[in-house]
């Protein structure tokens, strides 16, 4: 298993190069950016991100000190826009009651980190590790739908994996390093993208035929 899982991310990363992921320019940016994602397309967050980013709101200050009704209109763009408003207010105020400030708040363990994003409400597993893994820039393993298909396909998990048995089979069979769990999993949503589809993939000249 261990060498499955080393020589899949040595196969997409001879395929496809670096990824230079997570897009966005400051840590505020990408924890905002990992609210906002979650049950839509990266292409509308964007254009909310860039949206505030004209406004002068892109930063913790400027988006705590709006009202939750003006915030989830700025964020109508990236779905559910009530329900992320809300997220992103309790985020804010955990943030705020915990550490003082963001800077504060991401200098704590791994661990402490995951578990009070965990605690704050509608922030599940995947949103507290993409914002502890690229946000924080700690050694946690981000793990989505395009990780369970991919995993599923090749037979390294069953169809009633969870999220922790998943994560588990790359926290216990890679170097802990922020930076290598970074790459593979910006690798594997780029071959789900673009041969692991959801209907119709494209096995013949998958990089990881084969495995």
């Amino acid at each position: 298993m261990s060498n499955r899982i080393e020589e899949i991310h040595t196969r997409l990363f001879a395929h496809f190069g670096p990824q230079h992921w997570w897009p966005g320019e400051t840590p505020f940016e990408i924890m905002l950016g990992a609210v906002l994602t979650q049950n839509t397309s990266w292409r509308n967050v964007s254009m909310v991100i860039e949206s505030l980013r004209r406004e002068g709101l892109l930063s913790f200050d400027a988006l705590e000190a709006l009202p939750l009704e003006v915030l989830a209109e700025k964020i109508r763009p990236s779905g559910y826009y009530n329900q992320k408003a809300k997220r992103i207010k309790g985020l804010f105020a955990a943030i705020r009651a915990e550490s003082g400030d963001l800077e504060a708040f991401f200098a704590q363990s791994t661990h402490t980190l995951r578990e009070k994003l965990l605690a704050i409400k509608g922030i599940g597993p995947e949103t507290a590790d993409s914002i502890t893994l690229y946000g924080a820039g700690k050694p946690v393993f981000v793990v989505d739908a395009y990780t369970y298909r991919i995993l599923l396909r090749h037979d390294l998990i069953a169809e009633d994996a969870g999220y922790e048995e998943i994560q588990d089979l790359f926290l216990g069979k890679l170097p802990t390093d922020a930076q290598l769990f970074n790459e593979y999993h910006a690798l594997l949503v780029r071959l789900a993208k673009e041969y692991c589809k959801k209907t119709n993939p494209l096995c013949d000249g998958c990089p990881l035929q084969g495995v």
